[in-house]
């Protein structure tokens, strides 16, 4: 016999789409000139500061960090966050997460010395990573850093360094999951459902070297499904409460990482990526709603960390490029040469970047390969790119280049230039000098039989 179940009501949502400027030929994409940043034309940063060049805006950093925060405070009593170091280490801009309130995360020993250069206190470095040596381990412990834990190795040669040094580390492992997202990560750290991680914990807990102060995980990058946040985190506040039940150990804090995607389109997408990624709140909802109903008590509830890279920077950076020539391919297609290249576009490989012209131009387009200047032939910023007919000399402005182009590029062909941050007042300073000759071979040394040569 049929019963008749009444539907959920869902309520509805309106979310703006990105679609550009439309004509009588439909929707146009990537040609509305770009003029300005903050305030400041494009022409008197490159006249200035030279090209390529890359500008970051302070205003749009600590705009971003504040509504992400702010999504997560007002959700959960204990929220902090730990800036990823990795994702951009300029100083400048590490410095400006620190004086929003943000901790250190780091995965290295030169991060985690900028990080302490830069003042953060040590126990306010995490110290993340599979790479960390004996010393970088002793140097942790007495600076009294959060060490997460990544394999057994490394749990071992902590204990030797507890036993050497005479103090008990604070430590956390690294827990690995299945959250219904394929792949799993399951490179780092302990795997949660095989019993792994349990077994980590035990090891920790019974040999009594260490203490064991909180529990981490990463599951992906450029994550769109907030569900498996909701899933990782129910499964890390079970780890937890079991730790509290069998042992009456309070987990201090759990370590959600990040992976938090950003508004840019990923290659082979169909839709724009600030229509399709998630917004701070919607993160925030499923990991803060799961935390609060994993059941502990209002007393005991855990510090919640995040390490959020990618999304609290890439809106912030672009990058200032010229024309160097166009051309026609042998199969018709037009090619557009740019002086910047996946040298200092890493993401290019896997994003499709948005692209303006820095000036007024004709509302005539056409499809257009863009090259960067290196003599390889996977140069290629944007495979296929709707734009106008720039000439010789004509800049362009690339969006969302924030997150990962500053500490992935590479000193290949041509050097890497200047870094510009435009501050909340819309004064430009210069964070990092673009490289010379005499930088880049600093560090050699040639044998005196070598030395001279007749040609």
């Amino acid at each position: 016999m049929e019963t008749n179940q009444k539907l959920k009501y869902e309520r509805p949502v309106i979310k703006q789409l990105n679609t550009g400027v439309t004509n009588k030929f439909g929707p146009q994409m990537g040609f509305m000139p770009h003029t300005h940043i903050d305030g400041i034309a494009v022409k008197d940063l490159i006249n200035t500061y030279g090209s390529p060049l890359f500008v970051l805006s302070e205003r749009t950093i600590r705009q971003t960090y504040q509504e992400a925060f702010s999504a997560f405070a007002n959700r959960y009593p204990n929220v902090q966050f730990a800036w990823s170091y990795k994702t951009n280490y300029m100083n400048a801009v590490c410095n400006i997460f620190h004086q929003e309130g943000a901790w250190a995360e780091v995965v290295s020993r030169f991060e985690y010395e900028k990080a302490l250069k830069n003042g953060v206190p040590g126990d306010k470095i995490i110290f993340n990573g599979p790479d960390k040596t004996t010393d970088d381990h002793m140097v942790a412990v007495q600076n009294n850093s959060p060490i997460h834990i990544d394999h057994l190795d490394e749990l071992y040669s902590l204990m030797a360094v507890s036993q050497k040094l005479g103090k008990r580390p604070k430590v956390a492992i690294r827990v690995n999951m299945d959250t219904g997202v394929q792949p799993i990560w399951d490179r780092f750290g302990f795997n949660y459902e095989s019993g792994q991680a349990w077994d980590a914990i035990l090891k920790i807990i019974q040999t009594d070297r260490m203490d064991l102060v909180g529990l981490h995980c990463h599951i992906g990058t450029f994550m769109l499904s907030t569900n498996a946040y909701a899933v990782a985190t129910a499964k890390m506040a079970d780890l937890a409460l079991n730790i509290k039940r069998q042992f009456g150990i309070d987990i201090q804090y759990l370590d959600l990482g990040g992976g938090f995607a950003s508004r840019n389109t990923l290659k082979g997408t169909y839709l724009n990526g600030a229509d399709v990624a998630p917004s701070f709140h919607e993160y925030a909802e499923q990991i803060c709603s799961t935390l609060i109903r994993a059941g502990f008590r209002s007393e005991e509830l855990p510090l919640l960390i995040l390490e959020t890279g990618r999304a609290l920077i890439d809106d912030a950076g672009f990058m200032l490029g010229t024309v160097l020539a166009n051309k026609r391919l042998s199969d018709g297609r037009r090619a557009t040469i740019m002086d910047f290249g996946v040298n200092l576009l890493f993401t290019a490989f896997w994003y499709e970047h948005t692209i303006s012209p820095a000036q007024e131009c004709s509302q005539y387009t056409e499809d257009t390969v863009l090259y960067g200047p290196l003599c390889m032939n996977i140069d290629v910023v944007r495979e296929s790119i709707r734009l106008p007919l720039l000439n010789k000399g004509d800049q362009v402005v690339v969006h969302r280049v924030g997150a990962y182009n500053m500490t992935q590029w590479m000193q290949f062909i041509s050097l890497r230039p200047n870094i510009v941050l435009i501050d909340t007042d819309g004064q430009p300073h210069l964070i990092r000098k673009a490289e010379t000759v005499e930088y880049l071979t600093q560090l050699e040394s040639t044998p005196a039989h070598l030395s001279a040569f007749d040609l």
